[in-house]
């Protein structure tokens, strides 16, 4: 009498080749009543990194010395929360400068009465990693249309502990038309170095999230920062325009098809 080969531990699911079309945790199996051990394992470390993620601290030296390096001035700024664990329990204190980092943007502002066209402020956020990783690539991007627009430029903010919101206090007191800010989003747990950008028309203290426009998730497996770089400056031109940002201005940049390359016009989440 021929023996029955046991039944296997893990029972796959019927789904799983959907894995191989994004990396959120779907299909993943299981052992019993509970995840194989692989994919326990794997969440735990994707947990690992996302915390990592937020305590990291930015590198601000060594980020400036590569912006100046591409011909960029620099202020190097903290926002009014003295540290990371304060950072993390008072947002409000990362949404506005720190008195010394506040008369250094105002000393700036006073040898450069008229003002600027855009103010560009890169922030540690809730990932420094990602500031790290994708701030400068996606700058060079950014830089390439803001020279052949002819907007004037304000030396670039690098800001530790700060929150969206402290960009507008930036571009307020550098009398910027325009600010733009590079922030860390808030690590998932497949995207632990996205970024963010953060763009508002006529910055200063007291705007809302209503007042400002994002484009989320740009990082090598998101948003191209090609792609990136393309829809802010159709929202830039939109906003000098209308001289608005926020809600109502949308984002209607000529997308190029994924099939032909060629533009195709609308929003990207409606297809």
């Amino acid at each position: 009498m021929s023996r029955q080969p046991p039944a296997p531990t893990a029972i796959t699911n019927p789904w799983a080749h959907l894995r191989q079309h994004t990396p959120a945790r779907i299909a993943l199996g299981r052992a019993g009543a509970s995840l194989p051990t692989e994919a326990q394992l794997d969440f735990q470390f994707a947990h690992a990194q996302a915390r990592d993620a937020v305590h990291l601290t930015l590198g601000t030296e060594a980020l400036a010395m590569q912006l100046e390096q591409r011909g960029h001035r620099v202020l190097q700024l903290h926002s009014a929360a003295p540290d990371r664990d304060i950072y993390l329990q008072r947002p409000d204190l990362g949404r506005r400068l720190s008195d010394e980092s506040a008369e250094q943007v105002d000393d700036h502002a006073q040898q450069h009465e008229a003002g600027y066209d855009l103010a560009i402020v890169i922030a540690d956020g809730l990932s420094a990693l990602a500031v790290q990783r994708h701030a400068l690539p996606l700058l060079q991007r950014i830089e390439e249309q803001i020279e052949k627009d002819g907007w004037s430029l304000a030396p670039i903010s690098l800001v530790q502990q700060s929150r969206v919101a402290l960009g507008d206090e930036v571009g307020e007191r550098l009398k910027a038309k325009m600010v733009v800010m590079l922030l860390g989003e808030r690590p998932g747990l497949s995207s632990p170095d996205s970024l963010g950008l953060y763009f508002t028309y006529a910055p200063k203290v007291g705007r809302t999230d209503a007042d400002r426009n994002c484009i989320s998730n740009i990082r090598l497996e998101g948003l191209s920062y090609n792609l990136a770089a393309h829809r802010l400056i159709h929202l830039m031109r939109e906003a000098c325009r209308r001289q608005l940002s926020g809600v109502n201005l949308k984002d209607e940049a000529e997308m190029l098809s994924l099939d032909d390359g060629t533009p195709k016009v609308g929003n990207f989440l409606l297809g």
